[in-house]
């Protein structure tokens, strides 16, 4: 059971965030997953958000690629460290362009019931992100004036 839920976790990051394959999503989640990871502000919870934060992160950061560095499953949970890399040549979250390149890193854990996933949580670099896309100051930078 371990490698057939490996296998359908990785569906979400490898088909729907990397190829833009958004069926994907309701064939990989159930309609009535709890999701603790928060979208964006503006975006509807459940499946509809998770396609509209595809949609997003695909027009903004054209290049968005995520790379399964590691997955563990056990019993019904799979884990997984991802690293994530793109160029923000669109909008996202109300932040302009920058046209720089970021890489980050995130930890996925589902729980997968019955042959669907219906329980995520997420822990994401999202500071580091920020940091490169040049939103907030890295450490040891010089404020502008």
């Amino acid at each position: 059971m371990s490698d057939k839920n490996k296998a359908l976790a990785a569906r979400i990051p490898l088909e729907a965030f990397n190829r833009g394959k958004l069926e994907v999503i309701d064939e990989v989640i159930a309609a009535n997953s709890i999701d603790h990871a928060e979208l964006p502000p503006g975006m509807p919870p459940g499946n509809e958000g998770v396609k509209l934060l595809v949609k997003a992160l695909r027009s903004a950061f054209p290049d968005f690629k995520i790379t399964i560095d590691l997955q563990v499953a056990e019993g019904d949970l799979v884990v997984q460290h991802v690293t994530t890399t793109g160029t923000m040549k669109g909008e996202f979250a109300g932040m302009p362009p920058s046209g720089k390149t970021a890489t980050w890193e995130a930890i996925h854990i589902t729980r997968v019931k019955d042959g669907k996933i219906v329980e995520h949580w997420q822990v994401q670099d999202q500071l580091g992100m920020l940091q490169q896309l040049g939103f907030i100051p890295a450490p040891g930078a010089v404020p502008a004036r």
